[in-house]
């Protein structure tokens, strides 16, 4: 997705400064409103810029929906290739893998409920889009623990689908309860539940 019409990457990681605040402002609304609930004339009024401003950037409303997790799925994928293909024992990057997801939801809370909440309305190319490109985080995930299991180094029995499907479902539900002022930090989090992870492969 980098690259994309809107305008909010090149694959170096600048930005536009009116498509950055038109999306800051889209994200803020549709968390305080709702996606459907939101108009472009809210968000551009908002945002300080004409309608022809936002349509230059992205195409239709669903096109900023689609960068409110894009933009998150960008950063994880780019951060998961760096740990899978790390001079380290499989444990240690999956262990490393796992406990990044988990924070980098944390720190994009925001984006990540605002897109679960709303990622129906997508129309069904961009619908089809995000599916992919989480399909293909979740495949190199699989591959390390597929690595693992071929190696011994992680229980063979438990199957890789399934082990994804535990991890990630504990991922998504942190919008449910991850408080900013609870108990625990990002960290303390990420490290629990890649903790577990782990547990629960060991032959």
């Amino acid at each position: 997705m980098a690259g994309t019409k809107d305008g909010t990457g090149n694959g170096n990681g600048s930005t536009k400064p009116v498509a950055r605040r038109l999306l800051a402002t889209a994200t803020r609304l549709f968390a305080e409103q709702g996606y459907d609930r939101t108009s472009v004339q809210e968000i551009v009024d908002a945002a300080g810029v004409t309608k022809g401003a936002l349509y230059h950037y992205f195409g239709s409303k669903d096109d900023l929906l689609h960068e409110v997790y894009g933009r998150v799925l960008r950063l994880q994928q780019e951060r998961l290739d760096h740990f899978a293909g790390a001079d380290a024992p499989v444990e240690q990057r999956l262990r490393d893998a796992a406990a990044d997801v988990v924070v980098t939801t944390i720190e994009n809370l925001d984006d990540t409920k605002i897109f679960f909440r709303s990622m129906h309305h997508l129309g069904p190319e961009k619908d089809k889009q995000v599916r992919a490109e989480r399909r293909r985080y979740h495949e190199r995930f699989r591959a390390l623990i597929e690595e693992g299991q071929r190696s011994g180094v992680f229980a063979a029995d438990i199957p890789a689908d399934l082990v994804v499907d535990y991890h990630f479902g504990s991922v998504h539900h942190l919008g449910t309860w991850y408080r900013e002022n609870g108990p625990l930090t990002p960290q303390q989090v990420a490290d629990h539940l890649a903790d577990l992870l782990l547990r629960a492969l060991r032959p």
